[in-house]
């Protein structure tokens, strides 16, 4: 399971770094498509904005991810870019196996990192508090009451 997961990792890592910065640099063409992907593609692009932000998160969760680091975190920045190049390649081209091994990879390395995402499943939650200075009638009062005194 430990090789599965590894490999995962990378192949997710190395697909999303290369196509990633394939949005910067061109090095791969891109075939033909059917007119629908075209107008989606088309009406993305015409923001000016989301496709060097999307490329450049591309890039880092890659990164992230060949480089072991980040892991969890990574994986919630790419999952609705899967999910959306799931959808794009089921919907408007023709179906493409990459866009499956991309989501499948991405749901086992969920799976597998599962425990850091456990308190997002959880009903109700509470935010961690911060911890408050203890007061000047506290037990410790006294030892930084003398730690004062000693630098004063």
């Amino acid at each position: 399971m430990n090789k599965i997961t590894i490999t995962a990792r990378i192949l997710l890592g190395l697909i999303f770094t290369v196509f990633g910065l394939n949005g910067f640099f061109h090095f791969i063409s891109m075939p033909p498509m059917p007119d629908a992907a075209n107008s989606f593609l088309g009406a993305l692009g015409a923001t000016g904005y989301l496709f060097p932000v999307l490329k450049a998160l591309e890039v880092a969760a890659g990164i992230a991810l060949l480089a072991n680091r980040f892991v969890p975190l990574a994986l919630i920045v790419l999952a609705p870019i899967a999910t959306n190049i799931l959808l794009f390649h089921t919907f408007l081209t023709p179906p493409s196996p990459v866009a499956f091994v991309v989501w499948a990879a991405g749901i086992w390395l969920a799976w597998a990192h599962f425990d850091a995402f456990r308190p997002l499943f959880e009903p109700k939650w509470e935010p961690r508090t911060r911890r408050r200075p203890e007061s000047s009638s506290g037990p410790s009062a006294s030892t930084s009451g003398t730690a004062a005194a000693s630098r004063a």
